[in-house]
Formats: structure tokens, sequence, C-alpha cells
């Protein structure tokens, strides 16, 4: 498949409409993918992410039109930008400095498309690279388990049902009004050595502050201090976390892991956080955590 000239169709759709509503769901479905591996596509193409690279293509188009002596807040406007001080801010993100300033060389180029990376040989995951998190302390999680089984991936899919009945009967919301709670982000984990056979825990929770107490009711369990490698999944819907996650997993215990250098720290623990960047944001991305020690050769 022509991923490149995929993407190049879909980059010069974006512009052609720059000026109207644009999301994930609806380019995904202009280029024949789920919003999902659109996203990987994107991501692996051009180098960012899609919202990201439209936001910045406006703020582009925006720079070009500075020249031309209309207010900068109905350009602002035109572009997709609700006020003037948020117009400004993105935009001295982006060019390092204000629009007032950057108007006084504003010309009326239209700017220019990136250049794709190669991809002949598309793969879903290339672009999940970890950052290495040197010796996380350890921490205590407090929340609901749900006990079911690695052998069968059947039996792995109700956890992302555990995880919708938590948020809709009260559990989570719950949790988030505990004075024990340290942050407003949620933890998925799993406790293997808890259970025999195969059986797992799978954990729901949230962080807890030290040296508080835990009312009954709740499961508690120790996260040990390891060094993580940590893993970002690439943005899709709410819809696909899930899919998003198992992916990331396939990814890091097919390629990853395998040439990495690294092995898992069987001291430790791997799970999932998802903070504000997963909790109805634009991004809906969450991180994996995975416990790992320089491998013995």
């Amino acid at each position: 498949m022509n991923y490149t000239g995929i993407l190049q169709e879909m980059l010069l759709y974006i512009d052609a409409n720059i000026k109207e509503k644009l999301n994930v769901e609806k380019l995904a479905e202009r280029a024949g993918f789920s919003p999902y591996y659109f996203c990987r596509m994107f991501q692996c193409g051009v180098g960012s992410s899609i919202m990201e690279y439209v936001r910045n293509r406006r703020l582009a188009y925006a720079a070009c039109e500075l020249g031309s002596g209309r207010r900068i807040v109905e350009i602002a406007v035109d572009y997709g930008f609700e006020t003037h001080s948020g117009f400004s801010k993105a935009f001295r993100r982006y060019f390092g400095c204000p629009p007032e300033i950057y108007r006084t060389v504003a010309s009326f180029n239209v700017p220019k498309l990136p250049v794709l990376k190669k991809m002949d040989q598309f793969i879903p995951s290339c672009s999940i690279e970890p950052k290495i998190i040197a010796r996380r302390a350890a921490f205590k999680l407090a929340g609901y388990s749900l006990k079911t089984n690695s052998v069968d991936w059947e039996k792995v899919k109700p956890i992302p049902e555990f995880w919708k009945e938590c948020r809709t009967d009260g559990r989570l919301e719950k949790l988030h009004s505990e004075s024990f709670l340290k942050y407003h982000a949620e933890y998925g984990a799993c406790f293997p050595d808890y259970c025999e056979n195969g059986d797992f825990l799978y954990f729901v929770g949230v962080e807890v502050k030290e040296r508080h107490n835990i009312p009954a009711g709740y499961d508690v369990y120790t996260i040990p201090k390891a060094v993580f490698a940590v893993f970002t999944t690439l943005p899709g819907d709410e819809e696909n976390l899930p899919t998003a996650g198992k992916d990331t997993w396939q990814y890091i215990f097919s390629e990853w892991l395998p040439n990495s250098g690294y092995e898992i720290d069987s001291r430790g623990f791997a799970f999932e956080l998802y903070d504000e960047r997963s909790m109805g944001n634009t991004e809906n991305v969450f991180d994996i955590y995975l416990p790992i020690v320089k491998r013995q050769l």
C-alpha cells in the first residue's frame, strides 16, 4: 500500500479545508483507516500527532495573513482560535514571538508542506519509543481488583468492561473523593504473584498519600521502587484506548524488549497510568510503565 501517497493526499486535504472543523475521526474516515491506525501512520510519516499538525498548520496560514492589515483577533477566529490570548499563546509557542511582532515581516507565501518519511514498509508501532525513568520510589495504590486469566485472551476481555463498571457505578468517583487521594490520576496494574494457574489480579485504583489510613472496602497494593521504561500510546479516541494498550503491549514484548538490552525486573510490577491526557482530553493517550533491569549476558 502506498502510505506516503495517502498521507500526501491528506496533507493537501487539510490545507484545502484549513478553516473548517477537522478532527481525527473525520480525517481517518477520509483516509480509509480506523482513527487508531491513522494516528499511528500519521505520526510515523509526518513526525507529529495529527491534531498537533493541524494546529501548527493553521498557525502557519494565520502567520501569512498577518501582513494583510486585518485585526489579529479576526485572523485568529478564522483559523479556529476562540480568543486573541489563546491564539497569541499558541503563536508565541510555535514561532517564538508574538503575532504583533511577526506581522512586521509577514508575507503571503503559502507555507510549504512537510517532507514525508518513507512509508513503503509502514509498521504501526514504529513510533513507540520509551523514556527510561531512573529508580522511581515505591508508592501505594488503593482501589478494586478483578481476578482474570492470562492464558486465553477471551478471559482478558473483561478488563475494559471492569473499567467501564468502575466508572459508571460510582466506585472511581468515590475514590477521587477520598482524603487519601494523592493525584487525580488512575492506575491499572497486574499482580500475577497473588494467584495461581495463570490467574492474576487486574487492579484499578489511585495513588495514596504517604502515611494515610485506608478504610475498609478497598484493595491496597504497593508498587516497589524500580527503574521503569515508560511507553506512551499513540493518540486515538476513547473507544480505541483498549486497542491502543493491547497493541502497545504487543510491541513491547515482540519488538522493543528483545532488542533493548533490558529484561523485566521480576521484583517489580508493570502498570498503566491514566492522567488528564486520557480523561476526556483530545490526546487520549496513556502511559505504560515496565520495570526493567539491564540484561545479564
